[in-house]
């Protein structure tokens, strides 16, 4: 089995808060990565050395400095009543809403969606920033969102 029902997570409640509704579509292409599964992703796409973001370590690409180019401040409009991302994380991740996406917060919790429904709901997403990556399918543009209220955007290398 490749994914599990979103209900097992165990910060499913994330994605049922009365303060942040999820439209019952959206909340249908939120697919909760089975943990083989999301081990593999992990191994493949972030580490094969670590299991949380936390831990990264030379060899890692997240833990390169030249992967990251410029950081900014997602909490700010997250406290706030914007909806949008921020302008510069659009910005830099310019994919079709089709692109699939994976939200990585540790080596066995890794949530697969569309950016369309990412962008809708991101802010649902965030309670899960501890170091969190956000990779595009076949997209070499990052984001990595920190406990601090900041993300940083970068190129995966040797994408």
């Amino acid at each position: 089995m490749s994914y599990i029902p979103l209900s097992e997570h165990k910060k499913a409640w994330i994605f049922n808060r009365q303060d942040l509704p999820i439209t019952d579509e959206d909340k249908a292409q939120i697919k909760l990565l089975a943990p083989t599964r999301a081990a593999n992703f992990w191994n493949m796409s972030i580490s094969k050395q670590v299991d949380h973001p936390d831990f990264f370590k030379k060899g890692d690409w997240p833990f390169a400095i030249q992967t990251w180019q410029e950081q900014g401040d997602w909490e700010t409009v997250w406290d706030s009543e914007e909806t949008a991302l921020p302008e510069l994380i659009t910005d830099h991740l310019n994919w079709q809403d089709n692109t699939t996406v994976f939200y990585c917060s540790d080596r066995y919790s890794i949530i697969e969606t569309s950016w369309g429904v990412f962008k809708r709901c991101w802010k649902n997403f965030l309670f899960l920033d501890d170091g969190s990556i956000l990779l595009g399918k076949k997209r070499e543009q990052v984001v990595q969102f920190m406990s601090n209220g900041t993300f940083r955007l970068g190129v995966k290398p040797g994408s």
